[in-house]
């Protein structure tokens, strides 16, 4: 998505360079709070529990299924998707940099915390247990030896656009790029049209047959009643 944003937003503003760099989730609010980036693509709400960005807006851009990432080899992996009771008796691997929000986590949490999601993986390999992490990240880190399979009931990962309030023009048109909106259509022109009753539907399609010519309108009703008396 960010490659697709920078790409738009070259088009309609060549004059103004957009720059992406990148940053942890557990880092991504302090950036921001410290003026370092405009707005911050990250994970809610991981990001907002370690550090106060301030006065924020935030827009939700999708959630992302969480995934027990497990050697290839593992007993695990012959399922297509696992539950809670699927992997009760498992260790888990959580990294400090974790980003899901257990109310109560899976298994038994091992009480080594590895720094990175990247150092977990390398212990998942090494067979000294599973790891629970959004899709993405096992993606990110996909191995030839490891497989991932989709957790049922585990908590999502909230994905989201997040900067400062007030907002400034340059940033309202961000948001307009990452919301689909057009180049000039107005600020409130992504949002959607309220929905019309079937009656209003009816009197629209009538008024549009009538303008066609395709029935006769009221007024000219009236005056044939009238010419009839």
């Amino acid at each position: 998505m960010p490659a697709k944003w920078v790409r738009k937003w070259s088009e309609r503003f060549a004059d103004v360079p957009l720059e992406l760099s990148s940053c942890t989730v557990v880092n991504s609010t302090a950036v921001l709070s410290r003026a370092e980036a405009d707005a911050v693509v990250t994970r809610l709400p991981r990001a907002l529990d370690v550090h106060d960005p301030g006065p924020h807006h935030v827009i939700e851009l999708y959630q992302e299924t969480t995934v027990v990432v497990v050697p290839k080899d593992h007993y695990l992996s012959a399922a297509d998707e696992l539950t809670a009771a699927d992997v009760a008796d498992e260790s888990f691997l959580v990294p400090l940099d974790d980003v899901l929000d257990w109310s109560t986590p899976p298994g038994t949490i091992l009480d080594h915390r590895p720094q990175t999601v990247d150092d977990a993986i390398e212990l998942v390999a090494a067979g000294m247990g599973v790891l629970a992490v959004p899709q993405s990240l096992a993606r990110l880190h996909n191995r030839r030896d490891l497989v991932y399979r989709p957790l049922v009931g585990a908590p999502v990962s909230r994905v989201v656009l997040l900067w400062p309030a007030p907002t400034t023009d340059l940033a309202d048109e961000f948001v307009g790029v990452v919301r689909g909106r057009r180049p000039n259509s107005s600020r409130g022109g992504d949002q959607q049209q309220p929905k019309r009753t079937a009656k209003e539907k009816a009197a629209a399609k009538r008024a549009n047959r009538e303008a066609a010519g395709k029935v006769p309108g009221r007024n000219f009703g009236k005056a044939a009643r009238r010419g009839r008396r």
